[in-house]
């Protein structure tokens, strides 16, 4: 979004996108056990739109596969992501998408941690201490204003 009219990261550096993951026989056979790891979870979020340009997350390299880390046994998800900018207004939105698009995706079994990369923001406790808090993300998925622009960012582009 932007700030009195103008961009705040008016020029992000563009990465390259990782190719497609191959999949392998017992992966798609249904009767098969699969446990689901870090490239499945990022695979999830990495064409997650940003809210500000017209680029996913990977694209912008706020997510990479080697921030997500998954212990299927005990059912839990973690995804470090950096924003652009260390004082990007649009890294709770940016957290909210990516935790949305989890609890979207995966088993109820599933406890989910999206939290910001470690000193790559100013308000970085803060934006933490949101997106850990179930009752602070229930209550901003009941504003249907700002649902629906997770949803925009959820929403896959044709390509």
């Amino acid at each position: 979004m932007s700030v009195g009219g103008r961009l705040e990261n008016a020029n992000p550096v563009i990465f390259q996108r990782s190719g497609e993951r191959l999949m392998t026989a017992s992966e798609e056979d249904e009767d098969v056990h699969d446990p689901i790891d870090d490239r499945e979870i990022f695979d999830l979020i990495r064409s997650i739109n940003d809210p500000e340009h017209p680029l996913s997350l990977e694209e912008l390299n706020v997510v990479e596969q080697d921030r997500v880390k998954v212990n299927d046994v005990e059912s839990t998800v973690g995804v470090e992501f950096t924003p652009t900018i260390p004082h990007c207004s649009m890294a709770t939105l940016i957290g909210l998408s990516i935790k949305v698009k989890l609890l979207r995706s995966l088993p109820d079994r599933f406890k989910i941690n999206v939290h910001i990369t470690p000193g790559t923001h100013a308000s970085e406790e803060a934006v933490n201490k949101q997106l850990a808090d179930k009752e602070r993300v229930a209550a901003a998925l009941e504003n249907s204003s700002l649902l629906e622009v997770v949803n925009q960012c959820l929403c896959t582009k044709s390509i």
